[in-house]
């Protein structure tokens, strides 16, 4: 989709309610709301990140969402996909500056050229006790990525249309942290498996612009 027609498109999720759980059920693993219930009280006191799910216009204007995947360390998500983001810092404001300061710090997009649209609904993650406050964001322009070699494996372009394909939501065994393996749904991007935390805000996302496009 040529990114001219997306974004004149896009504004228009700014009136529709958020789907939330309803998005997020459809992209959850199957263990995941035992999980959440029984760190429900943890929860209370998670500490709290701020991702961006941008979209951007390749050389060609064609519409792109960018991902990142993480390196491999001693942590929850490792060598996993997921936004550009990150920890809320004292000196941020709020939860917007978090997700436009991690973006420009891991990919390089400077952050006053983000037109943020969007909050969308945040996600707890029972693994890193994180409450998850997404936010969809626009450049009217090609970036220059720059990869934040400390954090960032590899920074992935997803076509739009690669994204909203539903071909391309499917079933994988993945490990889980009770030492057993289980189907999950996830969506195959770029040649990797994007599951989990990510998979179910992508959920909402994708819901919302089914809407408008």
């Amino acid at each position: 989709m040529h990114f001219n027609t997306f974004s004149e498109s896009v504004v228009k999720i700014k009136n529709l309610d958020l789907f939330g759980e309803q998005s997020h059920a459809k992209m959850s693993p199957p263990y995941r709301l035992e999980l959440a219930k029984r760190m429900k009280e943890k929860a209370k006191n998670a500490k709290t990140a701020g991702v961006m799910a941008l979209f951007y216009p390749d050389k060609r204007a064609e519409t792109h969402l960018v991902l990142i995947l993480r390196k491999t360390y001693k942590g929850v998500h490792s060598n996993q996909v997921g936004f550009p983001g990150g920890k809320y810092e004292d000196t941020d404001d709020d939860l917007m500056v978090t997700a436009l300061r991690e973006t420009e710090e891991e990919v390089g997009v400077l952050r006053d050229t983000v037109n943020v649209i969007k909050t969308i609904s945040p996600l707890y993650i029972p693994p890193s006790n994180f409450m998850v406050h997404p936010y969809l964001g626009l450049i009217d322009r090609t970036p220059q990525f720059i990869k934040q070699d400390e954090e960032v494996e590899d920074i992935l372009e997803v076509h739009l249309m690669d994204f909203l394909d539903e071909r391309n939501v499917i079933t994988t065994n993945v490990p889980t942290s009770f030492n057993v393996r289980v189907d999950v749904p996830a969506f195959k991007l770029n040649g990797h498996i994007v599951w989990g935390a990510t998979a179910m805000m992508l959920g909402e996302i994708k819901d919302l612009l089914k809407q408008v496009l």
